[in-house]
């Protein structure tokens, strides 16, 4: 049914780029004593036009436009620490808990606006 593909409009892409920029997060966080590893990002604002964009080109092959699962990949980018360490480790954890907290609460707040589209949907099913 066309009505659901696309009801949730760019709160979908959102949320799936919001939990993949956790993931990248988590990834740092964990690797935060291996030596010369470098702490990546993902640039929210930046992938989410290109999603937009995206939706209105027509490929003529499935891999001239990103999928979602190849973005996190492809589109990362390596944060520049305030301090580095001397053993080239560039991910600072006080930083990244900062980031991490900040990007939980944005999924919240998308999950929230896509909980407010179903209800929507929901009360013009019912008739409401």
């Amino acid at each position: 049914m066309k009505l659901f593909d696309s009801a949730f409009g760019i709160h979908e892409r959102a949320l799936d780029l919001r939990g993949q920029r956790m993931e990248v997060i988590a990834q740092n966080i964990a690797n935060v004593d291996t030596p010369f590893y470098k702490a990546k990002d993902i640039d929210f604002k930046q992938v989410l036009d290109e999603a937009q964009t995206d939706r209105s080109m027509r490929a003529t092959h499935a891999a001239h436009i990103q999928s979602a699962d190849s973005l996190q990949q492809g589109n990362t980018v390596f944060t520049i620490p305030f301090n580095p360490s001397i053993d080239g480790n560039t991910v600072e954890m006080s930083v990244e808990q900062a980031k991490y907290g900040k990007a939980a609460a944005q999924y919240q707040a998308t999950l929230r606006f896509i909980e407010g589209d179903i209800s929507g949907i929901r009360k013009a099913l019912r008739g409401d």
